[in-house]
């Protein structure tokens, strides 16, 4: 391949299946390698456009090691067509890729200050890179904490991570919708879990991903505590087509969110949050 083609996001590659886990009923994570080439870095929170041949293409987050970008991570929750069968692959299957796209998490930008991340459901797979950029420079942050919510105990995301995750630094909360006899957790909306996690809200900057109602009401009570807008950055998912601002098919108000997103400032975000159905 040439250089500049090497260098350009949208060139396609074939990136070939090497493991696959699953991880919940209805969620996978896939290890990719590219057929002839090393991985492009990636920032946390960008993501690629992956496509199983013959049925479409959909954007995915990546969800691996910053710091090891060769080691390509996607975690794909299977709930249409382009998602199952990604999910469906197995080790030796080839997928077509283009990335990575787009403005990711300002993880960098908070060095000095605490750092929460809030995560819904599938919502922590995007944040996971951020979350091992922070551990992997753990003595450059304040404190840091992550809440988790998910709708049972069994769909939580990497639960041994979660454990090393607290053993390495990180106050890891962690609430579900339903629980079944033996939980010894929290259940309720993860909103709940905010007054608990150990930062100060004059110096934190937040990292929300998840369902955009549990965002919305996250953001709300992160201000209500003293939380910065412009320091509460949110991902959005919208349909994404082309990831490089022509199709205008994940168009949010004045944004397009595979080249203004899809991480966002609750401070850009909330006056288009109050728009129903936008």
């Amino acid at each position: 391949m040439a250089p500049a083609e090497a260098a350009d996001p949208m060139w396609p590659r074939q990136a070939r299946v090497r493991a696959s886990r699953q991880d919940t009923r209805d969620t996978w994570t896939l290890e990719l390698a590219l057929e002839g080439e090393p991985a492009p870095e990636f920032a946390p929170g960008q993501f690629h456009m992956l496509w199983p041949f013959g049925v479409g293409e959909a954007a995915i987050s990546i969800c691996g090691d910053p710091d090891a970008p060769a080691r390509i991570l996607h975690t794909v929750r299977a709930v249409g067509p382009v998602s199952r069968a990604i999910a469906a692959t197995a080790p030796g299957d080839v997928l077509g890729l283009r990335g990575p796209f787009g403005r990711g998490w300002p993880i960098d930008e908070a060095r000095g200050q605490d750092v929460l991340f809030v995560a819904g459901g599938i919502g922590l797979a995007p944040l996971r890179p951020a979350i091992l950029r922070l551990l992997a420079r753990r003595g450059e942050y304040g404190k840091a904490a992550l809440l988790y919510g998910a709708r049972t105990p069994d769909d939580r995301l990497y639960p041994a991570e979660l454990e090393a995750w607290a053993e390495r630094g990180l106050q890891v909360l962690s609430t579900v919708d339903a629980a079944p006899l033996g939980w010894t957790g929290s259940v309720g909306v993860v909103t709940g879990l905010i007054a608990r996690a150990d930062v100060d809200p004059a110096r934190t900057t937040a990292f929300v991903c998840g369902p955009e109602v549990m965002m919305r009401f996250c953001a709300l009570e992160l201000v209500r505590r003293g939380v910065a807008q412009e320091r509460i950055h949110l991902s959005m998912e919208r349909n994404m087509r082309c990831a490089v601002a022509v199709c205008g098919h994940c168009q949010y108000g004045p944004t397009l969110l595979c080249r203004d997103g899809p991480v966002l400032s609750w401070e850009a975000l909330r006056p288009w949050f109050a728009v129903r159905e936008l």
